[in-house]
């Protein structure tokens, strides 16, 4: 059965400027030091800004759409999608429920309440909504992306990496995936894959961030500190509030011995955030001294 394409909710990671929740944390050893980079967006979810947008337009719009076609599961799916992208997520159930009780073979409406269900860490009914989607439709991409990522919350590697295998086949130009897998391969310690997915994420988007900087971690561990310092040159312009940009940034110039842009980066997190502990411990490691300018470029 062909699934709609209306009314889809991204399933992996939705790159913008705010990192969202979703993604385990991945620490990886760095010669004694230790860089987390964490609450990426594995996925996962809307940026903030075109959520806010959609709150005061569209929801509006949709609702007056729902009430003129009470018994049509697509505007309930519509409206559901938005409200997800806009954080009203147990709203966005009921819509998702709504088209499900409406058609039982509305697959895209399991994958979009399955992604609420992994969001909310209910994931043995995220498993069964992907599967439900699948059987309807084997060759939905995002269905797979979702169930990739339900496997890789609980740790089934093998399992996960096949689902994002399967993902990319199916949608070969989806960044998400990619940077999904990478993720995976990261996580695996198996940074040389994980750079190529994370190369080829950036190459669809080189608008974000989110890929530069998950390449320059696997290029970290594995002692390219160059190649991640150039990463993070260009992930700091393009994203001058990322603190973790800065502070990965600090820490490869401290790789490299240049103390004073080490020094800088790492104040320019603490700048952002002064609580910032990877930050403060960076600015002491390298010499940093409260009140002095450094360069960062």
């Amino acid at each position: 059965m062909a699934i709609p394409v209306t009314g889809v909710l991204s399933e992996a990671l939705r790159f913008g400027p705010r990192a969202s929740a979703g993604i385990a944390l991945i620490s990886i050893a760095l010669g004694g030091c230790s860089m987390t980079l964490g609450s990426l967006t594995s996925s996962s979810e809307p940026k903030e800004e075109p959520a806010q947008l959609a709150t005061s337009t569209n929801i509006a719009s949709l609702t007056e759409t729902v009430k003129n076609n009470p018994n049509d599961p697509q505007a309930y799916n519509m409206r559901g999608s938005v409200l997800a992208q806009a954080g009203k997520t147990e709203e966005a159930l009921a819509d998702f429920n709504k088209a499900i009780g409406l058609d039982p073979n509305y697959g895209q409406a399991y994958a979009n309440r399955g992604l609420i269900y992994r969001k909310t860490k209910r994931l043995d009914q995220a498993m069964a909504d992907y599967e439900r989607a699948l059987a309807l439709d084997p060759s939905y991409a995002p269905a797979w992306l979702g169930r990739g990522m339900v496997y890789k919350a609980r740790n089934q590697a093998p399992e996960a990496l096949a689902d994002f295998n399967k993902a990319i086949s199916l949608r070969p130009d989806d960044a998400e995936a990619y940077y999904n897998r990478g993720l995976l391969y990261q996580s695996e310690k198996q940074h040389e894959f994980a750079i190529d997915d994370f190369t080829t994420a950036h190459g669809l988007v080189p608008q974000q961030v989110e890929p530069l900087l998950s390449r320059a971690l696997s290029y970290l561990a594995l002692g390219k500190a160059k190649e991640a310092a150039t990463d993070l040159d260009e992930a700091v312009q393009d994203d001058p509030q990322n603190v973790q940009a800065w502070v990965t940034r600090g820490l490869a110039y401290e790789r490299l011995g240049d103390k004073t842009k080490a020094a800088g980066s790492y104040g320019r997190a603490i700048n952002l955030r002064p609580k910032d502990e990877a930050a403060r411990t960076g600015f002491a490691r390298v010499g940093g001294r409260p009140g002095q300018s450094y360069d960062t470029f």
